[in-house]
């Protein structure tokens, strides 16, 4: 079935639209180290990124584990924390998450505003928006899906 109207097509490109990133580099490794030196997670030991990489991006529970962790240490300071990409949360100011971009483009005419993420369970980082009553939201898990979507709307 083909959209009408004017559409936008809002994409989370990592995994959605590109292949997911491969390796945690070392200066979000070091980022990291510090974090943990200032919260108490039981998520993993020593420094060896590809196997931290390894772990979280294999068990889901652990990344949902430690965002809560966050959210329990940081309540009431004006943060958000999700899940994000393959083996990453996500850190941003209240109200800032994808949503955000919707008060741009909302009074643009738009008929309808198609959004596609991977993480758009609750908790994940694509949640607010895949459900956000302006948006048609689409669950995809590779860039393959998001193809196949595109031509059944718009082909």
């Amino acid at each position: 079935m083909a959209a009408h109207g004017p559409a936008l097509c809002l994409f989370d490109v990592d995994g959605t639209l590109t292949a997911p990133r491969q390796k945690i580099t070392k200066d979000m490794d070091c980022f990291l180290q510090k974090l943990r030196q200032k919260i108490k997670v039981g998520v993993v030991g020593g420094s060896d990124f590809e196997k931290v990489q390894e772990q979280l991006g294999n068990d889901e529970s652990i990344r949902q584990k430690f965002v809560e962790d966050l959210r329990r240490e940081f309540a009431g300071k004006g943060l958000t924390f999700s899940i994000g990409g393959q083996i990453s949360f996500d850190v941003f100011p209240d109200g800032w998450d994808k949503r955000y971009c919707l008060g741009h483009v909302e009074k643009d005419g738009y008929e309808t505003i198609y959004f596609f993420g991977d993480k758009t369970m609750p908790g994940g980082n694509d949640h607010e928006i895949f459900t956000d009553p302006r948006t048609v939201g689409y669950t995809v898990t590779a860039p393959e899906d998001t193809r196949r979507i595109c031509e059944e709307l718009f082909c």
